[in-house]
């Protein structure tokens, strides 16, 4: 203390700190630029000081929130199910005061929404998984046991879903069936990889005709329209194809568009050729809105030959057209096999081909009967059989 005084003495002469260089005067201007950055020096740290109390307020306050919401949730997931089973999971719990209702009430509908499912991306409109040409044989046996083990995220009727992306369309392939088994294996063990591939959310549904009267193609085409759309009312592209085309290039894309789709362009019995212009036969595909434009497809085709023929002159008379692959991408081989029995040539198709702009309107998807026998899903598709009728008598050629 008595130093104190003595420097406060020497420093605070009555004229200020006059004096010679070295002496007491220059002392004094020494100590005042020491306290002058010692001042500032305290003031930095002070400053340090409250930013860092201000920071460590702000995130024990956040912890504290989170540690909060955390163990809200473990109570209402938890110990609230465990003393209350008959609770429904809809019930909140949430809350901290929240109680759970007893079992003979109802419960309060929750105000607070619970988790939602993750939101998927849109499908790639090029897939990055497709392989592009494929060898496609018909030699090795193919049990329904073997194409299920190699098809394990398809589910019970045919169904998928691509569990990466949301697809922009579903996608309903209808095939017209009778007696064709062993080409129906072939069928599922090439087309459920291409169509998981090609990121489809689909469905895939044999239409098979009861009985053994005359086949028709399109009439069971038309029912298999109407039944998966039962099944399914989001079903919004239609793929008709038949039991024995398998695509020989995944890039072919199982899709519909703005325009009416014929992807079997090339086949080999044709020499991998469009055998002429008109051509819609084999695989092709409509939006539901061009196919309810058409009026579906044509009824009173029994017999082998001429509703594709229908199909295209009903698509032309709507004012659409018909839009197709690259002719080295819409390859397909078809499955060798005998003509089925009760499918002859229908000898009225050329008649009926050249009147479609008469007929298309009251012979359709607007005027099919048929009864359904049987639905039965399969794991690799939907079966079901119909009753489609018998064909009427045709009056004697000549």
């Amino acid at each position: 203390m008595a130093v104190y005084v003595e420097e406060q003495r020497l420093c605070l002469p009555a004229a200020g700190c006059p004096g010679p260089s070295g002496g007491p005067a220059a002392a004094c201007g020494m100590s005042r630029l020491l306290g002058g950055t010692l001042e500032r020096v305290c003031k930095a740290v002070l400053l340090l000081c409250l930013l860092h109390f201000l920071v460590a307020v702000i995130l024990y306050f956040d912890v504290y929130a989170q540690h909060l919401a955390f163990f809200s949730r473990f109570s209402a997931r938890g110990p609230a199910r465990a003393l209350h089973p008959a609770a429904s999971s809809s019930t909140n719990f949430s809350r901290p005061n929240a109680t759970a209702p007893s079992s003979g009430l109802p419960e309060a509908p929750s105000a607070r929404p619970g988790p939602t499912a993750p939101v998927l991306p849109p499908c790639p409109d090029s897939p990055p998984g497709l392989v592009g040409r494929l060898l496609i044989e018909f030699t090795s046996p193919m049990p329904l046991e073997r194409v299920q083990r190699e098809n394990p995220g398809v589910l019970l009727g045919g169904r998928y879903t691509p569990p990466d992306c949301t697809p922009a369309q579903t996608v309903a392939v209808i095939i017209p069936f009778r007696h064709r088994e062993h080409h129906l294996r072939y069928w599922l063990h090439y087309l459920h990889p291409i169509l998981r591939r090609q990121r489809l959310r689909y469905g895939v549904y044999v239409i098979n005709q009861h009985g053994e009267d005359t086949f028709n193609r399109a009439k069971l085409l038309n029912v298999g329209f109407l039944e998966a759309l039962k099944e399914d009312a989001t079903y919004d592209c239609f793929i008709f194809s038949d039991v024995d085309l398998v695509p020989m290039d995944d890039r072919n894309l199982y899709r519909c568009g703005d325009q009416p789709r014929h992807f079997a362009i090339a086949m080999d019995k044709f020499g991998f050729r469009l055998p002429y212009a008109g051509y819609f036969g084999g695989v092709s595909g409509l939006s539901k809105a061009q196919f309810l434009r058409i009026n579906g497809f044509p009824n009173e085709y029994w017999g082998w030959g001429g509703e594709d023929d229908d199909i295209f002159n009903r698509i032309s008379l709507t004012g659409m057209k018909i839009s197709r692959p690259d002719i080295r991408i819409g390859r397909y081989r078809m499955i060798k096999h005998d003509r089925d029995k009760h499918n002859e040539p229908n000898p009225q198709r050329f008649t009926k081909i050249q009147n479609t702009k008469l007929t298309m309107k009251r012979d359709g998807i607007g005027s099919v009967r048929y009864q359904v026998l049987e639905v039965s899903r399969q794991p690799l598709f939907t079966n079901i059989t119909v009753d489609i009728g018998r064909p009427p008598s045709w009056p004697p050629r000549g």
